[in-house]
């Protein structure tokens, strides 16, 4: 059964920094994309970064490119969101998503599994 528990949200000023983490298990990360996805209220759930397992591959939306990074630790079966720069428009609820592909553009191809997502609130 494939389990995504992500960790790391709260509330930071603008300008500062979260990491946000996804503990994974049930699947091997090789095998997966997996990525994170938030959803500010009244809007859609969009794709914000995710990761290839197969060959490292990133993708990132454009609201977030130089400021946030993601990262994958495959011994500790973890992705990480490294937030820098905040602005009270990255305010959501962060989700990781995972998916056995054959893709990971989250513009193009939809995620099966799920986290329960977690808050990340950025005042101004």
């Amino acid at each position: 059964e494939v389990q995504l528990v992500e960790s790391g949200g709260g509330l930071v000023q603008a300008g500062g920094s979260l990491r946000l983490s996804c503990v994974a298990s049930g699947f091997t990360f090789d095998d997966y994309a997996i990525g994170w996805f938030r959803q500010a209220p009244g809007k859609e759930r969009d794709g914000v970064s995710c990761l290839s397992g197969s060959d490292g591959q990133t993708y990132y939306a454009t609201a977030v490119k130089g400021r946030f990074t993601i990262s994958s630790d495959n011994a500790k079966n973890t992705v990480y969101l490294q937030m820098n720069n905040l602005k009270p428009e990255d305010t959501a609820v962060y989700y990781c998503a995972a998916d056995r592909g054959p893709g990971f553009d989250p513009t193009i191809y939809e995620y099966t599994y799920w986290g329960q997502g977690t808050q990340v609130t950025v005042s101004s």
